[in-house]
């Protein structure tokens, strides 16, 4: 009978809890300040080293690999303290406020980051298209009035609906066309064809343009007007011919030449996850390839389809390199970054080009807050 009692004399004593293990309500005002003081000093330090890197390199031997080896050690390490900081700062804050905190508070830096760099300078161009050409004096909607007056305005305006209409319908055709018939060939076949197509994806717009002058040159040397001074027609200066609006768009098929191989992929994944007994299910039915892939794939990639006519899109509504490059907006070719670039930069006119660029930002939100709906709509239908 005296077992269990020698039983529990003989039981350990229970471990002592740790104090961050201990249940807690209250604030912790100690951690709360070294958080927060450390933040402080950890970005004051952190900016003020970028600032040294940038206006001092002869402290670094004007070294550029060594500059760029310290802001990678600075970036990196800086943001591992800062966080280690803001950590401490809301554990030092009352329990139930530190737990809904701290996801926030891992979010802030980033958030903040994009209103620096993003909303920021937003907000500062909306206010400067009401004011004068350097931005000293209000002139109300002056600027709004002398663009919509101008005919320049609404030649770039009208160059951009056509490059909206014309180079992201295009783009997708090509790219899902693509993307079917290289779904058609052995591995290998599909391997090189698909990278092929997105190789012009490796360019930069600047690249692209250039290589694209050579072959619409005016001179002999021109691929175009090589090949069809095969056939006995003459030279054309083909970027100076704006009937039909033809250098337009062979501007616009530099862009597409771009972006196919953009298309190209997403989309043959798209078509690749569709499945598989879908399209059995019509092939048992009796309905041919052309069929099944118009009512059965193509239905099922559809905000693929979307997704990357809207990417495009939005793309072509800022596209200022190709013109800049292959004609400076002459002949009828301008649109509305270039025209806003020349405004800012060859006339000084700050107050019309921010007048410029909100009116493309107004033009660009519908597009967006479709995007949004659309991918929402496809997340609540999975």
């Amino acid at each position: 009978m005296s077992a269990p009692a020698d039983t529990a004399a003989a039981a350990p004593p229970p471990a002592p809890v740790a104090e961050d293990a201990r249940p807690r309500s209250s604030a912790r005002p100690a951690r709360l300040v070294i958080g927060t003081l450390g933040m402080v000093i950890t970005a004051y330090l952190v900016c003020n080293a970028f600032l040294a890197l940038a206006y001092y390199p002869q402290w670094f031997f004007f070294s550029k690999p060594l500059i760029g080896f310290l802001g990678i050690v600075l970036g990196i390490g800086g943001a591992m303290v800062f966080f280690r900081f803001l950590n401490m700062t809301v554990e030092g804050l009352p329990a139930r406020m530190s737990e809904g905190l701290i996801p926030y508070a891992f979010l802030l830096p980033g958030l903040s980051l994009i209103g620096l760099i993003l909303l920021y300078p937003t907000i500062q161009t909306i206010v400067y298209s009401f004011a004068n050409a350097d931005s000293t004096q209000w002139v109300g909607l002056e600027n709004y009035r002398t663009i919509f007056g101008s005919g320049d305005f609404w030649q770039a305006i009208l160059n951009n609906v056509l490059w909206i209409i014309i180079v992201p319908t295009l783009t997708v055709a090509f790219g899902l066309a693509v993307a079917v018939l290289a779904d058609k060939l052995s591995p290998l076949g599909e391997r090189s064809t698909k990278s092929f197509i997105f190789l012009p994806m490796a360019i930069s717009f600047v690249g692209a343009s250039t290589i694209w002058g050579l072959v619409y040159a005016f001179n002999a040397t021109g691929l175009l007007n090589a090949v069809l001074g095969i056939v006995g027609i003459e030279p054309q200066a083909w970027m100076q011919i704006s009937d039909g609006r033809l250098n337009s768009l062979l501007l616009m098929a530099i862009l597409i030449w771009l972006q196919t191989g953009f298309a190209m992929v997403l989309l043959s994944s798209a078509i690749k996850g569709v499945p598989e007994d879908t399209i059995e299910a019509g092939r048992m039915d009796g309905a041919g390839e052309a069929r099944i892939f118009w009512q059965v794939v193509l239905p099922q990639v559809r905000t693929t389809i979307i997704a990357v006519f809207i990417t495009v899109l939005i793309l072509v509504m800022k596209v200022f390199d190709i013109i800049y490059v292959m004609t400076s907006g002459r002949d009828r070719t301008d649109v509305i970054a270039r025209l806003f670039f020349d405004k800012l930069f060859a006339q000084s006119q700050a107050g019309q080009a921010s007048a410029i660029v909100v009116v493309l930002l107004v033009l660009v939100i519908p597009i967006l807050i479709y995007q949004v709906r659309a991918f929402r709509a496809e997340e609540a239908n999975r």
